[in-house]
């Protein structure tokens, strides 16, 4: 089966802000099209991790992939030194905010130790080496910078139950020729914004976190979902599965973790807070 497009290659940088006419915007932006940056995340998200970051000292930060920039007008408004970088410039609308063309997959285009954080929401499930950004990450950090990194939540009981129903999750389904059709129409060409190509769970995460030298301070949801309660019995099932299990093995396994309220009763979206040591 032909595979979706994905981001793979680098490419070239563009420094100067740009804004985007409702004309350039693909159809599933333009529906949304206003006078401010319209954020492309789920509900939560973005107050989740200003959350996160209002009792950490301003400094300069980077947000990757940064889509319209509104999320980086809100970091604006919280004071800190903000840069973007996305696959697509012509879609930010930040004026006056340097926006640089990025590639997560790629080399993305700055010096290392520019930064004392780094955000990127909801953009490593849309590329194909989830693991190079990560090095990417680590280079343009300081020592003891932070990197905040949300992905869809594959590992909510919720998702649970549907992978074992269907074989696959609320937000990575199947890529047909017919709802690749319908993905690159909706983004004028611009797939890599609405294809979900890797799953990534909490496991994989911390395993590429660990490997390149940050430390888990903290993981988070977005939000709690309003239908839990129709897998609580589930739910107690999995722990106390987890609670007859050895220390021994459940260290081995993280299953603490696992079975957290983030995880297996996240919202959407796993947010985890890390440092680079």
């Amino acid at each position: 089966m032909e595979s979706a497009k994905l981001a793979t290659a680098e490419t070239p940088a563009t420094t100067a802000a740009q804004t985007a006419k409702p004309a350039e915007r693909p159809p599933v932006l333009a529906r949304n099209f206003g006078p401010q940056a319209t954020s492309m995340s789920r509900p939560g998200l973005n107050e989740t991790v200003l959350n996160i970051l209002k009792p950490l000292p301003l400094g300069a930060i980077l947000d990757c992939p940064a889509g319209e920039g509104a999320f980086a007008q809100d970091l604006l408004n919280a004071g800190f030194d903000v840069r973007c970088s996305d696959l697509y410039t012509e879609l930010f609308r930040l004026p006056g905010v340097e926006i640089k063309r990025g590639d997560l997959a790629g080399t993305l285009p700055y010096s290392s130790g520019t930064f004392d954080y780094i955000t990127c929401l909801e953009g490593l499930e849309h590329i194909d080496s989830p693991p190079h950004p990560f090095r990417e990450f680590k280079r343009l950090l300081k020592p003891g910078g932070h990197l905040i990194l949300s992905v869809p939540n594959i590992m909510n009981i919720e998702e649970r139950v549907k992978w074992l129903l269907h074989g696959y999750t609320s937000h990575f389904k199947p890529l047909s020729e017919q709802s690749k059709s319908k993905i690159s129409a909706d983004c004028a060409g611009m797939d890599e914004i609405a294809v979900h190509a890797n799953p990534i769970g909490y496991s994989e995460l911390r395993y590429y976190l660990e490997k390149n030298g940050f430390q888990i301070q903290g993981v988070h949801r977005d939000r709690k979902k309003a239908n839990q309660w129709l897998y609580w019995p589930l739910v107690v099932l999995i722990r106390l599965l987890a609670r007859l299990t050895p220390q021994k093995r459940c260290a081995d396994r993280w299953t603490d973790e696992l079975t957290s309220d983030p995880v297996l009763l996240g919202g959407n979206t796993l947010i985890i807070h890390s440092i680079r040591t």
